[in-house]
């Protein structure tokens, strides 16, 4: 047996990959909690990344009949990977790779700011266009922008964001876009980003409205951000559909990111093929899928769906190797792997721990910031990759194994 059973006094069991790597109490304690709720299915499943999150764990996989509990899919929503396997080797690299990181960032916008407030109370952010592109501009109409007025009329409070500023931005935080090389010397484009702010907007306002929706019954959870939507009423139905639509913003998000770093790369390069079909998966998310005989809902927080055959990404920190796997489809973990590292300390304790020059070190060999707004980033903040891989051997196998040799943060 590769994964750990823990059992709480009530509950289904909780399944952690988690043996060789950390499983923190604050971590195990919040997953207990969630395995009381009444209608999940079989179990939860715990990825080796899993760490404590709002409601519910990020790495945790829980599958659910006739409910959803939108703190488990969280405020990130549609977060996830992209990756691109390119013609160019190593060689074809300049060894000096500022010029390819500084085109990437003039393409992208990313960071965040915090300069004054627009009319809807948000910041302008240097995360964000000012002038939106056309083609951005032609995207969100064809694909989002019906669907959002939809949500919006329902819903007004989202509308207030920077949803088609942000459509083709980074952010910040964990955020990245890298330049890789593989195994074999051949040059890789790999990102991470979601539904940037109204992502989060749309998450945060239906973890509220669940809690209300929930009345006097909300002091019987085990944790009030448990709060769920009952399938039939219409706070379900609209979460269904603002969770989708931010899904589908993150899937266009990373490909128009994509597309602006493969022209950036091109200034400076010259011509090359990019494969941007590679791969491009969400692991903050909820989807129908069919486990043990039964149609349920899975929210994915921090995890990947891993059915046999399908391609994935595990990044690990920017100075650590990453993967591109291909999943085994295994059902005890719900067809799952894990997003990432995981962290092992908040970002409050990586900058009161760590040094710039503990930074320099630790990321030795790439072209990326090094400064003291990027510590919290640092890769000591984060679990051992290697053994977060070893942890989880039977839910996927690699294919490609990247190290980072450019690293553009926000």
């Amino acid at each position: 047996m590769s994964y750990q059973l823990l059992q709480g006094e009530n509950g289904v069991p909780v399944k952690a990959w988690t043996q060789g790597v950390q499983l923190e109490d604050q971590a195990r304690a919040q997953l207990l909690k969630t395995a009381q709720m009444p209608f999940i299915h079989r179990w939860v499943a715990v990825m080796p990344d899993v760490h404590l999150g709002l409601g519910a764990t990020i790495g945790s996989v829980i599958p659910t009949k006739g409910a959803i509990i939108p703190a488990a899919v969280g405020v990130d929503i549609g977060c996830g990977m992209m990756a691109a396997q390119t013609s160019l080797m190593a060689s074809d690299l300049p060894d000096n790779l500022a010029g390819v990181r500084s085109a990437i960032e003039k393409a992208v916008p990313h960071g965040r700011t915090s300069g004054r407030r627009n009319r809807y109370n948000v910041r302008r952010d240097r995360g964000s266009w000012g002038d939106v592109p056309e083609l951005q501009a032609q995207v969100w109409g064809e694909k989002l922008s019906g669907r959002f007025e939809t949500i919006c009329e329902k819903n007004p409070s989202i509308k207030q964001s920077n949803n088609l500023r942000q459509l083709g931005t980074l952010g910040t935080g964990n955020h990245f876009i890298e330049i890789c090389l593989d195994e074999a010397d051949r040059v890789w484009i790999m990102l991470h980003s979601g539904s940037r702010g109204v992502g989060n907007r749309i998450g945060r306002h239906f973890i509220e409205a669940a809690k209300k929706e929930m009345g006097e019954m909300l002091g019987n959870l085990p944790d009030k951000d448990l709060a769920y939507f009952n399938e039939g009423t219409q706070g379900f139905d609209d979460y269904v559909e603002a969770v989708g639509w931010a899904q589908d913003f993150a899937r266009i998000n990373r490909e128009l990111m994509m597309a602006a770093t493969v022209d950036a790369m091109q200034t400076v390069l010259g011509d090359f093929v990019a494969d941007v079909q590679a791969v491009n998966c969400h692991h903050n998310y909820v989807q129908e899928e069919e486990h043990y005989g039964a149609t349920v809902f899975v929210t994915r927080k921090g995890a990947v769906r891993a059915g046999k055959g399908e391609m994935g990404i595990i990044p690990g920190s920017m100075g650590a190797r990453s993967f591109i796997v291909r999943g085994k489809g295994n059902p005890e973990s719900f067809c799952s792997c894990s997003h990432g590292a995981g962290r092992v300390m908040s970002r409050t304790k990586a900058k009161k721990l760590f040094t710039v020059q503990d930074q320099i070190e630790q990321t030795r060999g790439v072209e990326c910031r090094k400064d003291a707004s990027v510590i919290d980033e640092i890769p000591a903040a984060y679990k051992d990759i290697e053994k977060v891989m070893a942890a989880q051997s039977d839910l996927v196998e690699v294919v490609h194994t990247l190290k980072q040799v450019v690293c553009v943060k926000g």
